[in-house]
């Protein structure tokens, strides 16, 4: 029964890091072409606005770094239970994770606020046209504008969501990592807990 409980969590813990890796790569992903198309041309030091969509997209794509590292270690933890000091960096990993991609969610939130109360004119400052309703057919930008509006406004919400998982599945491990190091200080106490110390401390056959 030890044994089967065991594996049980093991899967648990694995399925949440193959998650995260998952969303994480794609989280990842959407920073990068929200970098790549458009904020490259519009960040600018001297404007705030720019300014604060490149913050955001910087710590977005730092988010999805830290969630990919989170979920290859508790990967590795859920073969390797035992091991004190990974479930302490699986820990630190999972409140790390969490923390900014909550950081991260209110960035792209403000973003897409300040996007549709300014109807996009901060993504569109390096551009030298006087009329936005000539945006499809005007020259002077140095990238293309057209349907630039939409395709940041979608890809930020779809970072969004995805950070919005993040931060769920970041939680779960961070359960699944402290119940695990409950168990050994449940266990230095002599406490009776032998549905839970078996799942670290399974009986050799």
């Amino acid at each position: 029964m030890c044994l089967e409980q065991g594996s049980s969590f093991q899967k648990l813990l694995m399925k949440t890091g193959l998650i995260l890796i998952v969303i994480g790569h794609l989280s990842f992903i959407s920073g990068a072409l929200v970098q790549g198309t458009v904020l490259r041309y519009v960040a600018s030091p001297q404007d705030a606005i720019s300014l604060q969509y490149a913050v955001s997209n910087i710590i977005s794509v730092t988010s999805a770094i830290l969630t990919i590292s989170c979920g290859i270690a508790a990967i590795v933890l859920s073969r390797y239970l035992s091991l004190t000091a990974l479930k302490w960096a699986v820990f630190s990993l999972s409140i790390s994770s969490t923390l900014l991609s909550l950081f991260c969610s209110v960035g792209l939130a403000v973003s897409i606020i300040v996007t549709f109360a300014n109807k996009g004119h901060a993504l569109l400052a390096t551009c030298t046209f006087t009329n936005v309703e000539l945006i499809q057919i005007s020259h002077e930008c140095s990238f293309d504008p057209t349907r630039v509006y939409s395709s940041t406004l979608s890809l930020w919400t779809m970072a969004l969501l995805l950070d919005t998982v993040e931060i769920i599945f970041s939680i779960r491990c961070f359960l699944l990592t402290l119940t695990l190091l409950n168990l050994k200080l449940c266990r230095r106490t002599r406490k009776k807990k032998v549905t839970l110390a078996c799942l670290v401390f399974p009986p050799r056959l």
